[in-house]
């Protein structure tokens, strides 16, 4: 059992039977008042997220995650297919909605985690950097460039970056994909 004074950023915990991740974590206490935990808690299944306050009393049960590496083969209309990394054969499909914003940084034959409750996968945790080519990038102007400028390049998984002007079509870019920022190119 978690309690409520436990309820950390990175916390998995059972709350209606449906699976919640701690996102913020706040301790309030009031005058002549019990202390309370405030916090921002996002559903595992339907990717809602709450402001919500809990009391001493309150405790929860903590959520059974499971995290398995696997391999993204293809993406074909709305399906997303992946399969085991030891076991191609054992392939499997995932709707977008599981899967969320990060649709747009899955490059084909790339590891992946994925996350499961009771069986279910309920999310897809791509690595923190990734790298990807430029397919698309406009030229770059000369001048006017005293602070550094920025341009949108388009990349092999037509997901839109903004990059550096120094930045040319056919260059390795790495792209933070919990943020979707350029941090760098490559060296060929």
């Amino acid at each position: 059992m978690i309690n409520y004074n436990e309820l950390k950023p990175g916390v998995f915990f059972v709350m209606d039977n449906e699976p919640y991740e701690v996102l913020e974590f706040g301790f309030m206490r009031m005058q002549q008042r019990k202390p309370v935990a405030q916090t921002k808690i996002k559903n595992m299944l339907t990717g809602k997220v709450l402001n919500r306050n809990f009391q001493q009393t309150d405790s929860f049960q903590e959520a059974a995650i499971d995290y398995k590496k696997v391999k993204f083969l293809y993406a074909h209309r709305d399906k997303f297919m992946f399969c085991e990394l030891n076991n191609p054969s054992a392939r499997f499909e995932l709707p977008p909605s599981a899967i969320g914003e990060q649709t747009k940084f899955l490059k084909s034959n790339s590891e992946v985690e994925v996350v499961s409750f009771k069986e279910k996968i309920i999310n897809v945790n791509l690595p923190i950097k990734m790298q990807f080519k430029v397919v698309e990038a406009p030229p770059s102007i000369k001048g006017n460039t005293a602070q550094g400028g920025n341009k949108a390049v388009k990349i092999e998984t037509n997901a839109m970056v903004s990059a550096p002007l120094f930045v040319n079509e056919g260059d390795i870019i790495e792209v933070n994909t919990q943020t979707g920022e350029y941090s760098g190119r490559v060296n060929k």
